[in-house]
Formats: structure tokens, C-alpha cells, sequence
């Protein structure tokens, strides 16, 4: 059986643990490697390593540095059909999800390429006689990131090409279900010339994590996952003096108008329900109807579409399905008890995904695309977060009660509205309480140069990922005040005939 170590310090690094997860292949329900649950001793190796290489790099040049991610830009590029197979392999989803993801990541390595413009500071001459200001944006230090099952490559690439960029040495702890692209990912890193080092992986559960929240070397923390856990990450990591962003959970809802282009709007709301079988931080997962007529128009556009949809492995020979598995059986019997949970609390069950099967893999981790209608606030389905291919239609009057029930959500990390109307998207724009806001764009993650991050218990910490937001939580800003005495000017210099360079 094939184990998935750690990557310290330039190498793939065995572990002396006897404690291991299981990976499975989520299409045939096989187990196809282990992954090592390091121990408290292997994870302060880690740090210990990360803190030394710290100085060294924080002094790099930023232009050197980003000259490091130039290359590994280009080495995500060269291997990306293989790097998409693997995370198909361990996560389930469909293979042009997966090169979807990766494109995702890169673009925030694009991003960090510019980091010599990005950690610019600032300067203010004559601030006060003969006296200048200016400010240094500095590296933190040791930087950890704590990251998810549903999306093994994109969300470490929210977090650490910004964390190496601005000069931080990093510790990547991936999910234990599909942990083999992290260490693709580091060795691309040292392929790339990254110093041995400045990013490692540790593989491992809560034990590894609480190192990482609680070992004082550590400078910050970032993560990824459900509200729950996020609010544990930061109130260990902060009780101990870390900064820390931790995004949570989410209940992504859209306002679907009368006046809405319907046809649009359907096959929008389809591939953001049930994309990445539901395993999205941002899947849609509540639809808003205003008026009887809209929903109705809508379920039935749903349901026929659904109909058609092909659930099957993430890579076949032939046309792509349309959705994979989810990621386990445990995974897969939670989606199954939200679903029996939302016809017994009285729901509508239009479409029932939980007895789908798959030829020739009776095994898998499949769930078929659900529809639910008539979904009330009280119920389950409504209020918590699924993560699986569950949408429900939730039917009001009128915008305003929309609007307010959106907002009355304890989760706000995105949310949308489809209409033709101008007045009706700006004032939604404006008032609905969430992070990210779409407009007949049901998904509206943004783009790597703008940050992302929700509103209410959808994210702890001042700061979101990636964007001006990542620069400014991988830095700290120090401002540098100077007065110059009165001296003897040199009136002869040496002469040099060569292009100064600062390589």
C-alpha cells in the first residue's frame, strides 16, 4: 500500500508514526494509498525547519522571489493534465472541474508575481524639517495553512505563493482525504528553485493542527473548512497570539426574479447547485423564488435538466459526466440523512438523488442531484450547510422578504440575484449582508487580484484571502522616520560603465 509521507525541508520525509488515514478513490469506493498521521514531534520539525530557512529568504530580493513563482507558474502549466488526474482520483470530481481548480490556484500565482509592485510601501517626504518618512511591509515569519478536502489545490494556492512571495516560510497541513497533491505541489515548488525549507508539508489530524495553533515559532495561521472548526482555528490560534484568517461555512442563496431570463438563470443555478457534486464553499444551495410562477417555472426547468445529467467517475473514456462522487461514505450517508431529514420535516421532494447508481461502480461515493421545493426557515436543509448536491427552493412574495430572509441567514459568504432590472441589482448589491455578491452570476468568486471572504460566521478575522487583503496579512507594515545631520559631501565617486542590476 502506497503511504503518503511529509515534505520537510526539500525532501519527502518518512513518518514514525502508527497512526494512518485512509485515501480512497471516491469513484469506485477503493482504498488506493494511506496517509501518515504525524506526530506533535514531526510537526515541531517542521516548524523548526520553516524558522530557520526564514531569514534567509526574507532577505531574497523580492524580485528573485518572484522569479520563483514565474517558474513555478510555468511548471503548473506543464504538468496540469497530471496534476487534474490526481486530484479526480482522490476528490471525486470531474476532470475538467479539476483543471477549473488549477486554473483557479495559477491565477493566484500570477498574482503573486507581481509582488515587488504589491509590497511596495509607502513614503511621504518633509513630513516634518529635514525629516522623511517611509513604511517597510515585512514577512511575518513562519506561516501555517490549514486546508480542505473539496478543493486540494486551488485553496493552498489562495494562501501560500502570496505567504513565499511577501517572504514567510510556510507549513501546509492538507485534509487527510486527498493529500497527495500537496506533495506534487512542494516538489513543483523545489523544482522551481524554491530553497529547501521555506515550504513544507505535514500531513496529520487535530494533533498536528494544534502544534501549529499553539507552537509560539508560529506567526499565523490560515484555514479553510466549517464554522465549527474555523471558530476553533481562531480562537486557539488567537489565545495564543497568532494572526489568523479561518473561513467557514456557508448557505449561498439567490434571489431568482420575475423578470429574470429564465432560460439563463436555470442552467446558471443547475451548474452552481450541483458542480463539484455540491462540494463547494460557494455552491448554491438555496434558491429564492419570488411569486408561484417563478418557482414553478423554474422546477420544472430544473427537473428536466436534471434528468439528463450524468453522474458517473470523474475520468472516463468519452463525454464527461456531469458530476462525480462525493468524497466518502460518511460524507455521502450525511448528504442521505439531510435529505431524509428534509422529507420528514415536510419539504417537497422533486427530485430524489439517493438512490443513484452507477454501472459498474456500485461501490462509489455517488449522490444524485436533488431538488427540493416549498423549503421553509425552520427546516434543516434550510439552515445548515450541506455540502453535497441538495438545492432548495424557498418561495416569497415579494423581493424585500427575500432579501430579509437572506439576511436573517447566519452565514454570508456569497450570494446572487438574477434580474434585467438595474434598480433592483444595485439595491441588492448594496444591502444584502454577505461577502460576495453576484449578479446573474451565481458563483461570484473573485478574481485572484480581489479578495475573497464572507460575511458573519462565514469567516473569522479582519482580513480575506488572496488579493490586497493576502498581502496585507502575509506582511506588517513598520514606518521609518529620518533626519539627517548636516555632513561632508563626497565630490568624487568611482566610476562604473556597466547596467547596474538589482538580479
Amino acid at each position: 500500500m502506497e503511504t503518503v509521507h511529509n515534505f520537510i525541508n526539500g525532501e519527502i520525509t518518512e513518518s514514525t508514526t502508527d497512526r494512518f488515514g485512509v485515501v480512497f478513490n471516491p469513484a469506485t469506493g477503493e482504498q488506493t494509498r494511506q496517509v501518515v498521521l504525524s506526530k506533535a514531534q514531526e510537526v515541531e520539525q517542521a516548524i523548526t525547519v520553516a524558522q530557520a530557512a526564514f531569514p534567509k529568504w526574507a532577505k531574497t530580493p523580492p524580485l528573485r522571489r518572484a522569479r520563483v513563482m514565474f517558474k513555478f507558474k510555468a511548471l503548473l502549466e506543464a504538468n496540469q493534465d497530471k496534476l487534474a488526474r490526481l486530484i479526480s482520483n482522490e476528490h471525486g470530481k470531474v476532470y475538467s472541474d479539476a483543471v477549473g481548480e488549477l486554473t483557479r490556484g495559477l491565477e493566484v500565482v500570477e498574482f503573486a508575481c507581481g509582488i515587488p509592485h504589491l509590497q511596495k510601501g509607502e513614503s511621504s517626504a518633509n513630513v516634518g524639517s529635514g525629516v522623511d518618512s517611509h513604511s517597510i511591509m515585512q514577512p511575518l515569519g513562519v506561516c501555517a495553512g490549514i486546508t480542505p478536502f473539496n478543493f486540494p489545490a486551488m485553496v493552498p494556492m489562495w494562501m501560500f505563493p502570496i505567504a513565499l512571495a511577501t517572504g514567510n516560510t510556510f507549513i501546509l497541513k492538507p485534509s487527510e482525504k486527498d493529500p497527495s497533491l500537496a506533495i506534487a505541489l512542494a516538489q513543483l515548488l523545489k523544482e522551481a528553485g524554491l530553497p529547501d525549507g521555506v515550504f513544507n508539508v505535514v500531513n496529520g489530524d487535530k494533533e498536528a493542527v494544534d502544534v501549529l495553533l499553539t507552537d509560539p515559532r508560529v506567526q499565523a495561521v490560515s484555514f479553510v473548512g466549517s464554522t465549527p472548526i474555523a471558530e476553533y482555528i481562531y480562537s486557539t490560534a488567537s489565545a495564543h497570539g497568532k494572526r489568523c484568517q479561518a473561513l467557514g461555512g456557508a448557505k449561498n442563496h439567490c434571489i431568482l426574479m420575475p423578470d429574470a431570463d429564465m432560460e439563463m438563470a436555470s442552467g446558471a443555478i443547475l451548474g452552481a447547485g450541483f458542480g463539484a457534486a455540491g462540494e463547494r464553499c460557494m455552491a448554491l444551495s438555496v434558491v429564492v423564488a419570488v411569486g408561484d410562477e417563478t418557482a414553478d417555472t423554474l422546477i420544472a426547468s430544473l427537473s428536466e435538466s436534471i434528468s439528463k445529467m450524468r453522474v458517473g467517475p470523474g475520468i472516463i473514456d468519452g463525454p464527461e459526466n456531469d458530476m462525480g462522487p462525493v468524497i466518502s461514505a460518511q460524507h455521502k450517508e450525511k448528504i442521505v440523512g439531510y435529505i431524509n431529514a428534509g422529507e420528514a420535516q415536510g419539504a417537497k421532494l422533486v427530485v430524489d438523488g439517493r438512490n443513484c447508481k452507477v454501472e459498474d461502480h456500485d461501490n462509489g461515493f455517488y449522490v444524485g442531484a436533488t431538488l427540493f421545493d416549498d423549503v421553509t426557515p425552520d427546516m434543516s436543509i434550510y439552515q445548515e450547510e450541506i455540502f453535497g448536491p441538495v438545492l432548495s427552493v424557498v418561495r416569497v412574495p415579494d423581493y424585500q422578504t427575500a432579501l430579509e430572509l437572506i439576511n436573517s441567514h447566519e452565514y454570508g459568504n456569497g450570494s446572487a440575484i438574477f434580474t434585467r432590472d438595474g434598480e433592483t441589482a444595485r439595491q441588492f448589491s448594496e444591502d444584502v449582508l454577505a461577502g460576495m455578491v453576484g449578479v446573474n452570476v451565481p458563483i461570484p468568486v473573485p478574481m485572484a487580484f480581489h479578495s475573497f471572504g464572507g460575511w458573519k460566521r462565514s469567516i473569522f478575522g479582519p482580513l480575506n484571502v488572496h488579493g490586497n487583503d493576502g498581502v496585507r496579512f502575509y506582511t506588517r507594515m513598520k514606518t521609518v522616520t529620518t533626519r539627517w545631520p548636516t555632513s561632508v559631501r563626497l565630490e568624487k565617486h568611482r566610476s562604473h560603465f556597466t547596467m547596474p542590476t538589482m538580479g
